[in-house]
């Protein structure tokens, strides 16, 4: 008898994480929010920003900046991305960035496996793609699922889940400046 109320506590705990993750927000979800994100606008010019990258436990491991530069033709934009990390090491990644019209962005650069897609609503943009991350020796594809908010004309903060076959890896938190 204990097994089956084991078993009914297990499924309804199961049942009840399967919903709350089909609960997930979606840009559509900001699309009342200002002020409005227009990418074209905000990522054009230069920006700086700061970041971390944490574990699923959620302790520090990296540390970094970032000096960007973004630029527009049309609907077409090239962001150049230059990291910094803690320990001194460099990172360099430029983006190709499209609109697409209706608040969706397709993305790619050099370490990004295929396409990234952008959604985007209100203050919100969610910017979902796959990476070739070098580790120790080694390169690894993790998916990013990252979510980025405008706060004012000069403010975008961003947090990034990492994750691997749905396997939480960490998060990186980032705080852009337009200068």
């Amino acid at each position: 008898m204990k097994a089956i109320v084991n078993l009914r506590a297990a499924i309804t705990i199961a049942a009840a994480l399967w919903l709350a993750g089909c609960a997930a927000p979606t840009p559509a979800d900001y699309a009342q929010e200002t002020p409005k994100l227009e990418l074209r606008q905000y990522l054009n010019g230069p920006l700086l920003a700061h970041g971390i990258f944490t574990d699923r436990s959620g302790q520090v491991k990296r540390r970094f900046t970032v000096k960007l530069k973004g630029s527009w033709q049309g609907d077409t934009g090239v962001l150049e991305e230059d990291f910094e990390y803690s320990d001194g090491s460099k990172e360099r990644r430029v983006w190709t960035i499209k609109e697409l019209g209706g608040g969706r962005y397709s993305g790619t650069a050099g370490d990004v496996v295929g396409t990234a897609t952008g959604e985007a609503a209100g203050n919100a943009l969610r910017w979902r793609y796959s990476l070739k991350l070098p580790v120790d020796g080694k390169v690894y594809e993790v998916d990013f699922d990252d979510w980025m908010f405008l706060i004012d004309d000069k403010v975008m903060l961003n947090k990034a889940r990492m994750s691997k076959f749905g396997v939480e890896l960490g998060n990186v938190t980032l705080s852009f400046q337009k200068l």
